[in-house]
């Protein structure tokens, strides 16, 4: 029978705790997150003169940066993407990313 790493770890250490282990998987990258400073930057370039709100310097998991992504999309109501590390917010909403990434916990700063 096949053990995952987490009954194979508790059969080394046996009835001690493990310390610094996340409850949920969504509580592990929110603090991953919590200690970098994201970068707002609005972009042009590229898009056919449309402008495009991008938030760098995560130093997550691409899965934490998507479920990110999916919660500012749902905060603002636009389109977007998480690709290569990065979100893509559709428009120029940089103030309004600034708030929500804030409210959410997370530091940033507007480039």
């Amino acid at each position: 029978m096949a053990q995952d790493w987490h009954d194979s770890l508790k059969a080394l250490l046996g009835d001690q705790p493990v310390e610094n282990e996340p409850t949920t998987a969504a509580e592990a990258p929110a603090a991953e997150v919590e200690r970098a400073r994201l970068d707002i930057v609005t972009e042009r370039k590229g898009r056919g003169g449309k402008v495009a709100t991008i938030v760098t310097g995560f130093t997550v998991s691409d899965q934490a940066v998507a479920d990110i992504a999916a919660q500012l999309r749902r905060k603002l109501g636009t389109g977007g993407s998480a690709r290569g590390g990065e979100i893509l917010i559709q428009g120029d909403r940089s103030a309004d990313v600034a708030r929500a990434l804030s409210a959410m916990g997370l530091k940033n700063r507007i480039i």
